[in-house]
């Protein structure tokens, strides 16, 4: 019987101590991982951690390891008088450009966000491929994507997080990617051969439905999804003349957006083609 009480008092006593040791694990393990994302937090916040110089201009901080092209202080310009057509625009706010020319931030946030043109959060637009300001335009894989469009398009999504906050942005506030991405490049795609919703489906309407990415005049992309995303914002936008904060609250549907464009579409075409007849009839 004494043997017994002495066995179960070892059994509790082990118990215990396993109970101890698993809560001083957790608590280590815990400590471990908020360290490691602080220390993650504050190099992503803190590009120069990365890069061995940094170069201000007007509104800009340019992180790089690698002498600047002087040309790409004026594609920045060009790219921030496109976000002055923004409804959200705001012109204290200051950015910070991270290139893509050794350091290892732009696989930081790679590895976080995933692959990528290049990416914009919070104050930051990362690029990923290779830029060639003479000709406008980035390289990543193959491709080319339009330089001074893909800036503005990353300033956008600076632009977002900085009127709606974090809480209220993507990831966190799930907008959908129509309207987030869309948005995006409603603001960027502004050359005159991109201003024509009707021009903008006509382009759509006449590529592969199975390729990946549709092409401009300039040969640079964008990907078929950005595409779809644009012209329904466009639509809402400018045939429906919503603001984008009217955009963001509604809640009707994509597909009823895209049926309901669909609709204007070929309703405007149709009566094209039938004054193209009787222009001819005449």
């Amino acid at each position: 019987m004494q043997f017994n009480s002495i066995w179960v008092g070892i059994q509790i006593k082990t118990k215990k101590d396993m109970k101890r040791q698993i809560k001083k694990w957790t608590y280590r393990l815990t400590a471990t991982v908020l360290l490691l994302v602080g220390l993650l937090l504050i190099i992503i916040l803190n590009p120069i951690l990365t890069y061995a110089n940094k170069t201000t201009h007007k509104n800009f901080t340019i992180y790089h390891n690698k002498p600047i092209d002087s040309l790409l202080f004026s594609s920045l310009e060009s790219a921030a008088m496109l976000l002055t057509t923004s409804d959200f625009y705001n012109n204290n706010l200051k950015l910070d450009i991270c290139l893509n020319d050794g350091s290892l931030y732009p696989s930081i946030i790679k590895a976080i966000q995933g692959q990528a043109f290049a990416w914009g959060f919070y104050n930051k637009v990362v690029i990923y491929g290779k830029i060639n300001c003479k000709k406008n335009f980035v390289q990543l894989n193959g491709y080319h994507w339009n330089l001074i469009q893909l800036l503005a398009h990353e300033m956008i999504h600076c632009v977002q997080y900085d009127r709606l906050g974090l809480i209220k942005s993507n990831p966190i506030a799930n907008i959908p990617n129509w309207k987030w991405e869309g948005y995006a490049e409603y603001i960027s795609r502004q050359n005159t051969n991109q201003k024509s919703l009707i021009s903008n489906i006509d382009h759509q309407n006449q590529t592969d439905i199975n390729s990946w990415e549709l092409t401009f005049e300039d040969n640079t992309i964008t990907p078929r999804a950005y595409y779809n995303y644009w012209i329904l914002t466009q639509y809402c936008l400018d045939i429906k003349k919503m603001s984008y904060q009217t955009l963001l609250t509604d809640s009707t549907s994509e597909q009823s957006y895209k049926e309901e464009m669909m609709n204007w579409y070929n309703t405007k075409k149709s009566k094209t083609n039938t004054l193209d007849l009787r222009s001819i009839g005449d």
